[in-house]
């Protein structure tokens, strides 16, 4: 899968990314994104007429992807959707959330990168084909040290009542908020495509490196 040239720089109260030209930005209230989703489709399709078999896709993948990105209080989300001439679409989002977490004791937990990282955990995969996850740390330019996972996960489908999951490609950066004690800003980015895990990978970090606070 190539690499990206052409970027956009989005905006947001108190802080800006980059994404690729071709991803788009899209709703995520509930009241209006499945509206807002379906037009985003159509205008797609009206520009590349041979997207129109995977418009049911399309539609569903980003409606999922909104919908968990406002369960998750995101203040941002991007997704892909490409075909590059396979039977099935390349799809991938990154959302940008501003959380928080507080101890048994009601005191904000620690957004020390190390601190982080220490407490996030590892998984092995056992055998061939098994989730896995890697927790280390990145120097973002600008902004400094950051805790990170990344891997093969199974992720809980939200308000489910079988409990199902759904495995994906997810990388996650925990970023300080500066002067906000306990506060992170979290870039997730996503993919159910497994075989391009090292490219998602990739791309993830590539836009993830271009996240600032706004001064």
């Amino acid at each position: 899968m190539a690499r990206y040239m052409e970027t956009l720089t989005i905006e947001r109260g108190g802080f800006r990314i980059k994404v690729p030209e071709s991803w788009w930005e899209f709703d995520v209230r509930p009241e209006s994104r499945d509206d807002s989703i379906r037009r985003m489709v159509d205008e797609r399709i009206r520009q590349r007429p041979e997207l129109a078999k995977y418009r049911d896709t399309y539609a569903a993948f980003l409606q999922k992807a909104a919908a968990d990105a406002w369960k998750s209080g995101a203040l941002y989300c991007g997704c892909m959707a490409e075909a590059f001439g396979g039977d099935t679409p390349i799809t991938g989002s990154v959302t940008v959330s501003i959380v928080g977490g507080r101890s048994a004791t009601g005191e904000p937990l620690s957004t020390d990168p190390q601190t982080m990282a220490g407490q996030l955990s590892v998984r092995e995969a056992k055998k061939e084909g098994d989730a896995w996850r890697k927790v280390t740390t990145v120097d973002i330019p600008g902004v400094g040290t950051a805790a990170r996972t990344y891997g093969i996960e199974d992720i809980v489908v939200p308000d489910d009542a079988l409990n199902r999951t759904i495995r994906a490609v997810l990388m996650q950066t925990f970023v300080p908020v500066p002067g906000q004690e306990g506060k992170v800003a979290l870039v997730a980015g996503s993919s159910q495509v497994l075989d391009l895990a090292d490219s998602f990978f990739d791309i993830f970090d590539a836009i993830t490196s271009t996240f600032r606070f706004a001064e």
